[in-house]
């Protein structure tokens, strides 16, 4: 594995979490404290950490692809994988930056579209590409069934 390109993917992806981070910090401390949330809420320090770990996973699950550029389908699966990105950092647009978790709620079943297909392309090209994304689709899961929780709560 070459050092640099790698990273530039870990870069890559971790951009999609530092946009969705400038309107996330502007409303965790404000209008996200005043919302009733579940009791199974994680708390809010959990939420740094797992997000850098799977911005890092899809990062590395992105340059296995990109590394088998002469396999069918890397250009599709990586075009696919850039448009999940941008869905990644809507979410947070919506819920935290317009405090809109019902719009919020229905990106994130498109972006849940958008990781189970990135996912499969991905899984064709380099299975090992396709498992490291399976934590994600796991949190995001989650996040949307909090995220429908918040919005029936409040």
């Amino acid at each position: 594995m070459k050092i640099f390109p790698v990273l530039i993917s870990i870069l890559i992806a971790q951009l999609a979490g530092i946009i969705g981070s400038f309107f996330t910090v502007t409303s965790v401390n404000t209008w996200y404290l005043d919302l009733v949330k579940p009791a199974w809420n994680p708390s809010s320090w959990i939420f740094g950490p797992v997000w850098i770990t799977l911005y890092t996973l899809m990062g590395i699950a992105a340059y296995l692809v990109w590394r088998s550029n002469g396999a069918s389908g890397v250009k599709i699966a990586l075009l696919v994988y850039g448009v999940h990105l941008v869905l990644n950092a809507l979410w947070s647009i919506l819920f935290f930056g317009l405090n809109n978790p019902a719009v919020a709620f229905f990106e994130i079943l498109l972006l849940l579209v958008f990781i189970l297909v990135t996912i499969f392309l991905f899984w064709k090209i380099n299975p090992w590409a396709g498992a490291l994304l399976l934590p994600y689709l796991g949190w995001v899961s989650f996040a949307a069934f909090l995220n429908y929780t918040i919005w029936q709560l409040n």
